[in-house]
């Protein structure tokens, strides 16, 4: 990778957007935040394509079930839309106990829906029918992302404490627990075996399946909310409430550094969330502004 080209700029919220996500191959992108509806964008035009839905309360994750016309939109009052995107039509509504709803991913070869939440708990659904089938603590504190890895055997839950804790996808037991970040973990990402973990402690922490530290940088100014791994490169992004968007090797040494400071047409407050479609080769940052950023990587 040698080059993050912005394709154009999708303007139309009228809030800060917090969530972003596509479908592989297809040119389609959804954005949720503030504003009381999830958007559906036409990455092929460039443009606003419809409002998918109305929401209830503020949206904090979009997921897109694998192998599904399904998306998954996960909110502030702790509900959990499923939508089918292609017939705009909602067919589920998911509730935690508590607290609003952080994280949402899947597990495929188990076809069981995941989701986290403020009170620490993860919650198990099946994905054929939606039913709850297990609900159990990871932490007595807000867990706001997880992350699978790639063969589906552990997943890395990280807390508002900075403590990570790795749970085997299999019965859900922890395997490993370590205290990682200063303050709450943020973002995590699993990309070759390892871990990548970001925080409001500014910190960015490569770490082994024992959770011991590769490699630990200060990659921004403050705090890191999103990473996304660039798979057909062996690069990571990270973005951050500094305004800048930065693209790194596996062993976090840095490549690119892209911000308004630097001369680039890009964000003006923080960056929220990020999204790498690896069959376009194209990734979607958006934040505070309101706006979305498309970026042709190549």
């Amino acid at each position: 990778m040698s080059e993050l080209l912005l394709k154009g700029t999708l303007a139309g919220h009228q809030n800060p957007i917090f969530a972003l996500e596509g479908i592989p191959g297809k040119s389609l992108l959804f954005s949720g935040g503030n504003d009381k509806g999830v958007v559906e964008w036409d990455l092929e035009e460039m443009k606003f394509k419809r409002i998918l839905c109305a929401v209830p309360a503020s949206v904090y994750t979009l997921y897109h079930i694998p192998d599904t016309n399904y998306l998954a939109i996960g909110m502030r009052n702790g509900e959990i839309y499923i939508v089918d995107f292609t017939k705009q039509e909602l067919m589920a509504k998911l509730k935690v106990e508590a607290g609003a709803v952080f994280c949402v991913k899947s597990l495929r070869g188990k076809q069981e829906l995941i989701a986290t939440g403020e009170e620490g708990k993860a919650y198990v659904w099946d994905l054929r029918n939606f039913e709850l089938l297990y609900c159990f603590s990871v932490s007595k504190t807000t867990v706001r992302t997880f992350s699978i890895l790639d063969d589906e055997s552990r997943i890395a839950f990280g807390d508002k404490d900075g403590v990570i804790y790795i749970v085997d996808s299999l019965d859900y037991h922890r395997i490993e627990k370590r205290q990682v970040h200063e303050g709450g973990i943020t973002s995590l990402a699993y990309f070759k075996q390892d871990l990548y973990s970001g925080g409001r402690d500014a910190k960015l922490f490569q770490l082994n399946a024992q959770l011991e530290t590769i490699n630990q940088i200060i990659p921004h100014m403050f705090t890191v909310y999103g990473i996304a791994t660039l798979a057909p490169f062996s690069h990571l992004v990270t973005v951050s409430r500094d305004k800048t968007i930065k693209v790194w090797n596996t062993a976090l040494n840095l490549l690119k550094n892209v911000s308004k400071d630097r001369g680039y047409d890009s964000h003006m407050l923080s960056i929220n969330s990020v999204y790498f479609d690896n069959i376009t080769q194209e990734l979607a940052t958006a934040g505070d502004d309101k706006l979305i950023k498309i970026w042709s990587v190549s």
